[in-house]
């Protein structure tokens, strides 16, 4: 080692290709960013207030909307700085905290779909021990698992990526401190991190979403053996913003961790992201109200409340 100096510190290139547009993309970016925040926290804050809310179902939605937050605002904040500054270095403490915090949260996320998803195969297969199995202490602790699980599983590969040495290039070619472009520019042998990284990735992405299709294929099994066109509708008018938001989320997932030669495509694997860091966010508000009747006339009762004083709305 004694030919080369070691780097403590990381240039993140971002948008860099993209200089005279930066300002541009600052506004784009904030105002998504600021949609996403106050989508997330409008459902969070409805669900607490409303009582026609308060079920398991909108309680994983509420986790799930703040998790959303959370895994937004390991990225973007740090992204818009980025883009009005010159000085885009981020020291190694800073990038495998950022690091730390996106991927166990992004885990958790997965494994909050999971709970959704079996939560939605309970109520629509066992509908009269539905209020038996997904009591309140049960969905409490559902979450208190994926929390754990999530946030757990993810400190190990961190704490061997504290022992790695770093000696040549410091450029990493990505908006945040990506697992993948930071393994590359170690000058360590990193074939056990990433061998644990796509391990946890195959559980996290993979197994997880191996569960929700189980979990969906015995839905649509219970639903087509009802007899009404109406009560297979209902049933199905349930879980379709789940499974919108289900396939948005593993889609870019797999694309960018799963999928073979994955580090091949550094450009479109930072786009790819982008989608899942920031447009998947900004958009799960919409999908899940879109397609939710009773979400869409608690937020009506909301907006008659707030704009005309309307005493109607439920507490």
């Amino acid at each position: 080692m004694s030919n080369y100096s070691i780097v403590s510190d990381f240039v993140l290139l971002g948008f860099s290709h993209l200089h005279e547009f930066q300002s541009l993309l600052f506004a784009f970016i904030l105002l998504i960013y600021m949609v996403t925040m106050l989508g997330n926290l409008a459902i969070i804050t409805i669900t607490c207030l409303d009582f026609r809310l308060h079920s398991p179902m909108y309680f994983f939605l509420c986790n799930f909307s703040l998790m959303e937050m959370l895994v937004t605002s390991t990225v973007v904040p740090r992204m818009l700085a980025d883009l009005l500054s010159t000085h885009k270095t981020m020291s190694l403490a800073e990038c495998l905290t950022q690091s730390f915090f996106y991927f166990s949260m992004g885990s958790t996320t997965f494994l909050i779909l999971t709970v959704m998803a079996f939560d939605r195969y309970v109520a629509i297969c066992f509908p009269l021990q539905y209020p038996t199995i997904m009591n309140g202490p049960v969905c409490v602790k559902l979450v208190v698992a994926c929390w754990a699980i999530g946030f757990l599983s993810i400190i190990s590969p961190t704490l061997q990526k504290t022992r790695l040495w770093f000696c040549g290039p410091n450029v990493i070619d990505h908006y945040f401190c990506d697992s993948a472009p930071l393994l590359k520019l170690s000058c360590s042998d990193t074939h056990h991190i990433e061998r644990m990284d796509f391990f946890l990735s195959l559980f996290f992405v993979l197994t997880t979403m191996l569960l929700i299709v189980v979990s969906y294929i015995l839905i649509v099994t219970a639903v087509l053996r009802i007899p009404s066109s109406s009560g297979r509708q209902k049933a199905f008018s349930t879980c379709v913003s789940h499974l919108t938001v289900v396939v948005l989320g593993y889609g870019s997932a797999i694309f960018i961790y799963v999928r073979p030669g994955k580090g091949h495509s550094i450009r479109l694997n930072k786009m790819v992201a982008l989608m899942t860091a920031v447009v998947t966010p900004f958009l799960n508000p919409f999908i899940f109200t879109f397609w939710n009747e009773k979400v869409k006339e608690v937020i009506k009762d909301f907006t008659k409340k707030i704009l005309l004083g309307n005493p109607a709305v439920h507490r």
